[in-house]
């Protein structure tokens, strides 16, 4: 265990690491946003043409005109923060796939699946906004990035880790069919870790409320998401306990209101008194 301990920090010494925008957690990164982008659109394009897209066009329209507002939302933020060159290889795209499965997944640079199973539970566009601002959570956080760097670094060393910092190496290209998992139940990528899960749900919350959603909506939504039950749950089963999600979701919602509030001139309270706010940044 020490061993290991000790080749992470000597990793993260070598190669560095980078932040999470809004949370600022440090995250190892260790493979290039370049590679990544190469793999997922790979994986994505294969994904798409073999997918039946839903014939719904009220519902698709829907998808579309929310995962818009939140990427719009996105924009907003890293240009007010003087961000918005972290943004310039992302191509959003928004898609409605007919499938049973209560589902929805995100790849990186923007392209983000809601599987029609998942709308009963989303109940309209509010809902939608909670779904979609977790998954561009997870796009904008780079979790797909970092779960290749930790596998890189877990499972093939420092040799590796230098070859992955190399273009289109091979060791990207194997770790990339374990991350993107095509085949496997779970969809096009394996579950996020629970402490990358939670972090989407936080960076949720705070886009749908730059994009105008109310984010107290987020609790009811993943209360109706626990009171299922069923194999074709997996956005529920993948992701972390109902009861520790909801728990979670409560303390961050003053600092989300914060943004709700300034920015649409509300007025609306947290359904939790808890707040571990920044509050410094508005429009």
């Amino acid at each position: 265990m020490k061993n290991i301990v000790l080749f992470f920090i000597i990793t993260i010494s070598l190669y560095g690491c980078s932040s999470v925008p809004i949370t600022g957690r440090q995250q190892l990164s260790l493979v290039s946003d370049s590679e990544v982008l190469a793999l997922s659109l790979q994986e994505y394009d294969s994904y798409i043409k073999s997918a039946k897209k839903s014939t719904d066009k009220t519902n698709s329209a829907l998808v579309e005109k929310v995962g818009r507002k939140i990427a719009d939302a996105v924009e907003a933020y890293f240009k007010a923060t003087g961000q918005e060159t972290l943004l310039s290889s992302y191509q959003w795209e928004f898609n409605l796939i007919e499938d049973s499965q209560v589902n929805a997944f995100c790849m990186p640079g923007g392209k983000i699946v809601v599987y029609t199973g998942i709308l009963p539970y989303t109940q309209g566009e509010t809902g939608l906004a909670v779904v979609l601002g977790h998954e561009v959570g997870h796009a904008i956080a780079k979790h797909a990035n970092e779960r290749m760097s930790q596998q890189v670094a877990l499972e093939y060393g420092n040799a590796a880790v230098g070859a992955a910092l190399g273009k289109a190496s091979s060791t990207v290209q194997s770790i990339g069919s374990i991350v993107y998992g095509l085949g496997t139940q779970v969809g096009v990528t394996l579950p996020f870790n629970r402490k990358q899960e939670l972090e989407a749900d936080h960076l949720g919350l705070i886009l749908m409320s730059i994009a105008g959603y109310d984010p107290n909506t987020a609790v009811p939504f993943w209360e109706r998401m626990s009171q299922q039950s069923g194999s074709k749950l997996e956005f529920l089963s993948t992701h972390p306990s109902d009861n520790t999600r909801i728990t979670e979701i409560r303390k961050e919602l003053p600092e989300a209101l914060e943004y709700y509030n300034t920015i649409w001139g509300k007025t609306v309270p947290a359904s939790s008194s808890s707040s571990n706010s920044n509050g410094n940044w508005h429009f």
